[in-house]
């Protein structure tokens, strides 16, 4: 009787308490290797969404700025805005930085196909050699690429170019197909190193 009360309670009971663990399995068996053709394609999914939302906002000269999580996590950054966990969308990420709305000002942090937060701060640059015209959401990029790995976009309020920032180094003017083909390899990149360590793990 006693486990027929409560067995069912029980597994509810570790379901509820051990959720965040469960969720993060079920994210590392994503990411497995005999799931990675399907992982591949959803990343390159997710990269035509920005691209499109970037190259709308640019058309439109709506200041925008995201943040690509890559090795290192920005749990951090995400912590200082609206936590979201929403899938990533050429809609979403339009909604988000039209200026009527609350979380137009900040960063948005993405990861994997996950916008994890919008409104973020970012820390700000102190480079001395850079130039007086970038203006406060170039300068958070750079900041956020400069501690750590971490790929920024940047749409321009003022000009509607669009900026990839990484490793501290800017590339501007960006268009569509030069930005999807940055953004995928080095995503492809990052996907990468895990599997050379696991490849050396097995020699040794």
């Amino acid at each position: 009787w006693l486990l027929r009360t409560f067995l069912p309670i029980l597994g509810f009971g570790i379901i509820v308490v051990f959720q965040s663990e469960i969720r993060k399995g079920l994210a590392h068996l994503g990411r497995a290797p005999f799931l990675g053709g399907a992982a591949r394609r959803r990343q390159e999914e997710v990269v035509d969404e920005i691209v499109l939302a970037a190259t709308s906002l640019a058309s439109e000269r709506t200041g925008a700025i995201l943040a690509l999580e890559r090795e290192m996590g920005l749990r951090s950054y995400i912590e200082t805005g609206i936590t979201l966990d929403a899938v990533v969308t050429y809609d979403l990420l339009v909604s988000i930085f039209h200026p009527a709305t609350p979380l137009h000002d900040g960063a948005v942090v993405i990861q994997g196909n996950r916008v994890a937060a919008a409104a973020c701060f970012l820390p700000l640059t102190v480079n001395p050699e850079l130039s007086r015209t970038l203006g406060s959401r170039h300068r958070a990029a750079i900041g956020l690429s400069e501690d750590t790995d971490a790929v920024a976009l940047v749409v321009s309020e003022e000009s509607g170019a669009v900026s990839l920032v990484l490793d501290g180094k800017i590339e501007r003017g960006l268009t569509p197909d030069k930005l999807r083909w940055r953004l995928r390899s080095l995503i492809k990149r990052t996907q990468a190193r895990p599997e050379r360590r696991l490849a050396a793990a097995t020699m040794d």
